[in-house]
């Protein structure tokens, strides 16, 4: 069936301007940017597929564009203007963090790293360098791999602390095993980074642990 062949409330534009983008599942929203389909597949259906192929619109977020290649009819215009959207989407979460002091919103930090590490297939452990009123500088990537597998080096994350001259950072790390519950390496690279970032009076404030499905703060956990 073709969207203009749906009931006009069930179409998404229609629903949009009558009830406001809230009322939109993410397969309308998609299906809002698609606009067309393919023969014998609504532009409702793909944006339906591209959610179900890359697992939400969270995995779609961390999806980069030569991806987004094996769904049938994204052409190269449409795919552009669905990495464009992706990429506005993460920018407006890291500007509210800039803005704001990172703790005024807890939910902001949890949705940002899930967004940005959420959906990783393999482990990268960040690092969320604050101001002096905990307002994010930025987020820099700084290992990849496993923390048993793959050391952390505290000298790497203390000279970019020094280099962007933050008083304070926010550690964070996936799990793409899709368990949150903190590990012993994961205890101990906390405290090896708080021992080595105190030495130039940079505070550890939180290291969070992310999967697709939620950020676990390790500091609410006691675990700092």
């Amino acid at each position: 069936m073709l969207l203009k062949d749906l009931p006009e409330d069930a179409r998404p534009r229609e629903k949009l301007l009558a009830r406001g983008p809230g009322a939109l599942s993410d397969a309308e929203l998609l299906a809002l940017l698609l606009r067309t389909g393919l023969p014998g597949k609504n532009a409702l259906q793909m944006g339906q597929e591209l959610l179900s192929t890359f697992g939400g619109v969270s995995g779609l977020l961390n999806t980069p564009a030569e991806a987004l290649k094996k769904i049938k009819g994204l052409g190269p215009a449409k795919r552009a203007e669905i990495v464009a959207v992706l990429e506005l989407a993460r920018r407006a979460l890291a500007s509210q963090l800039q803005e704001k002091p990172l703790f005024g919103n807890p939910q902001a930090i949890r949705d940002y790293l899930q967004l940005q590490l959420g959906s990783r297939e393999h482990e990268v452990f960040a690092v969320l360098f604050l101001d002096t009123q905990h307002r994010l500088i930025v987020l820099e990537e700084m290992f990849r791999g496993t923390l048993a597998q793959t050391s952390v080096y505290p000298r790497e994350v203390v000279v970019r602390a020094l280099a962007l001259n933050a008083a304070s950072v926010v550690l964070a790390h996936n799990h793409p095993s899709g368990s949150a519950q903190a590990s012993r390496a994961d205890e101990l690279i906390t405290q090896t980074l708080k021992a080595a970032l105190a030495l130039v009076d940079v505070r550890v404030l939180d290291h969070f642990i992310v999967t697709r499905s939620e950020a676990v703060s390790m500091a609410e956990l006691g675990l700092m």
